[in-house]
């Protein structure tokens, strides 16, 4: 039966499902007789842990061909960075746009997570080895603090405190690096066993259970999003009294949505049908990106009367 916090159940169904590469080195330490199937061998398994389905990596061999990992994820995460550098530099240019500073590094947070994204699932690492369990603590720390941002975003586009001040960011960057490090603290503890508390195996590590992480990585995440949701609908449709920038965010919505349902759902099916060789998880990182680039039209709409090109705002 699966309890609160398991992860095995993920790692078994959802190909290319990122923190299952923690896991496989905990049970690589503790109990590698249950690496099993395409898990087996950790120079041709792929991510995840003991998957009905995955991507084998690139320096293994399908058939008489060389693999080529989780290509189209690669590129998926390849493009949308170039794009996210984009958005950034056009928020950079809004001097005078409330909240440009705070969605600009939230810019940089999402840019950020996409190299990592393509390093912890794009099958081109060896499965239970030290740079891939680094990585992947990096990319959660970087995801976690990623939706700090988005909470800050929408607090600090109440105006509770003024955008670009010291009020502002130095409480929004202190909580960016705490969450980070927390993330990342739980994600080699979990994976290599530094402590005997939060890093010990699951009873039975079968479960891959860790309550800690699956709250930080599974929980917070979506409890962020709907507490932004809620913030900026009270401002566009109270404060403001608008409705065109509430299309956006709830577009913006959707298509995360959308996003987790491709990489839940479609994933199996994507990888069956693809004899292996792509899955879900480009369908996600397209939707995801799609959804940042409306989030950015949704705060430009809302700032729009900020805009001046003639004048410009030191911050």
């Amino acid at each position: 039966m699966t309890a609160f916090g398991d992860f095995a159940p993920l790692c078994t169904n959802t190909p290319s499902y990122t923190w299952c590469n923690l896991f496989y080195r905990q049970l690589q330490r503790t109990n590698d007789a249950l690496l099993t199937g395409l898990s087996a061998s950790p120079t041709t398994a792929p991510v995840g842990v003991n998957p009905i389905c995955g991507i084998a990596p690139i320096f293994s061999t399908v058939g008489p061909k060389p693999a080529l990992g989780n290509i189209a994820n690669i590129i998926a995460c390849g493009l949308s960075f170039f794009l996210v550098l984009l958005l950034i530099f056009l928020s950079h240019r809004r001097k005078a746009a409330v909240g440009r500073i705070e969605l600009r590094a939230l810019l940089i947070l999402y840019a950020l997570s996409l190299p990592l994204q393509l390093l912890t699932t794009g099958a081109v690492l060896k499965q239970g080895e030290l740079p891939i369990v680094v990585l992947t603590a990096l990319h959660a720390g970087v995801v976690a603090a990623l939706f700090w941002a988005l909470l800050a975003n929408g607090v600090v586009a109440t105006q509770v405190v003024e955008d670009g001040t010291m009020s502002s960011l130095i409480p929004y960057y202190t909580f960016s690096l705490l969450i980070f490090g927390l993330a990342v603290y739980l994600s080699l503890d979990v994976a290599l066993g530094v402590t005997n508390v939060i890093g010990a195996p699951a009873d039975p590590p079968e479960a891959l259970r860790s309550i800690s992480l699956f709250v930080v990585l599974n929980i917070w995440p979506p409890v962020a999003t709907i507490l932004y949701f809620g913030l900026m609908s009270w401002i566009v449709l109270k404060v403001l009294k608008e409705t065109r920038p509430m299309y956006y965010y709830i577009l913006s919505a959707f298509l995360f949505v959308l996003a987790q349902l491709a990489w839940f759902l479609l994933g199996k099916v994507v990888c069956k049908a693809s004899n292996s060789r792509v899955d879900g998880s480009f369908i996600a990182t397209v939707l995801e990106t799609a959804a940042v680039g409306v989030l950015y039209l949704a705060w430009r709409s809302i700032t729009e009367e900020s805009w001046d090109d003639e004048i410009y705002y030191p911050s």
